[in-house]
């Protein structure tokens, strides 16, 4: 099973060509999930050598051809820009005009034939969370709206046009950010929402999530003390397994959101938060940055498979991950 591990990670990597450590990640320990950022990126004719370089060394590795995400939401989050990329408003501009439905099926097919043209096979987008306006709130601009009723419809619409034109797509951030006003890249936010606001409100757009067949669901590193005053959902087996897996029987891809991000890691190691996320769920774990922490993580799983994680769980998780690499990677060769 050692090598079969790697195919829980995604991860990041340090610039713009196919680098010596990267390809030590997917040499030595089988990875073959990859996330590209603007570090990455200067131009089509590059991004496409290193997806291509990155297809190639997995391939040649013995793996299957690898999952390539990215942050393409628009406005604020958007990691390709102008003149090489279209560059749309933020989620929220688009979901309020009067023309919403006409823009997102256009800003999702333009995301499909832009990143499939570089060889990206997977946007980490839309946003799901339900964020009203004028409270502050932190997902506000990257919203979809202010109502679920809004979120759910516009979501599942982004969602179906991506994958209808060969990109996964991967709601965020369950069980919903939108009530957040700190930033979890820095700190750890609460959400004081009720059960009744959650299952009422957050859970709904997420619920149509899965009626329209997404590919993967990201996690939010969040506490909600209503549904688990201890962990925040990327670490809570309440969140991801009894809540997302159970009440809104999702068996597909579960996603953690980035690893390194302050609310997770202010309070432990990046190793330790991947194998608490793992036992409490997640099928595949984001590092995005430093590559001895994805090795220290690595190392820390293997240590626990057979003992605290059966090797039934891992194979679980590598089949959700496989049927996405499935359908929206393809095959070596």
């Amino acid at each position: 099973m050692k090598n079969a591990l790697g195919g829980l990670f995604m991860v990041g990597l340090p610039g713009t060509e196919l680098d010596d450590s990267t390809r030590n990640l997917i040499k030595s320990y089988g990875i073959n999930n990859f996330i590209l950022f603007k570090r990455n990126a200067e131009s089509p004719e590059q991004i496409r050598t290193l997806c291509l370089g990155l297809v190639d060394a997995c391939c040649a590795a013995g793996l299957d051809a690898p999952l390539i995400s990215i942050d393409q939401e628009g406005g604020t989050v958007a990691r390709l820009k102008a003149p090489h990329f279209t560059e749309f408003p933020d989620a929220r501009a688009l979901a309020d005009s009067d023309r919403a439905e006409e823009l997102l099926v256009e800003y999702a097919t333009t995301c499909a034939r832009e990143l499939l043209a570089v060889g990206i096979n997977m946007n980490l987008a839309p946003v799901l969370d339900v964020s009203p306006a004028g409270l502050g709130l932190f997902m506000e601009r990257r919203s979809l709206g202010g109502t679920p009723e809004q979120v759910a419809r516009l979501g599942a619409l982004v969602i179906s046009t991506m994958q209808e034109n060969g990109l996964a797509a991967c709601g965020k951030h369950f069980p919903g950010l939108g009530g957040a006003t700190l930033d979890p890249h820095e700190v750890l936010p609460v959400v004081e929402h009720s059960l009744e606001e959650l299952r009422g409100c957050d859970l709904i757009p997420f619920a149509e999530a899965i009626r329209a067949g997404v590919a993967g669901v990201m996690t939010s590193h969040t506490v909600y003390p209503q549904l688990d005053p201890d962990q925040p959902a990327t670490l809570s087996p309440r969140i991801l397994g009894g809540l997302l897996r159970g009440e809104l029987g999702y068996d597909g891809m579960i996603v953690t959101d980035d690893l390194e991000m302050g609310a997770i890691e202010n309070d432990g190691t990046v190793a330790e938060a991947a194998l608490v996320a793992f036992k409490a769920g997640a099928d595949m774990l984001l590092i995005c940055h430093e590559h001895p922490k994805i090795i220290a993580a690595y190392e820390l799983l293997r240590e626990a498979v057979g003992g605290e994680i059966s090797e039934e769980r891992v194979r679980k998780s590598l089949a959700r991950i496989g049927a996405v690499r499935e359908r929206f990677a393809g095959e070596c060769g």
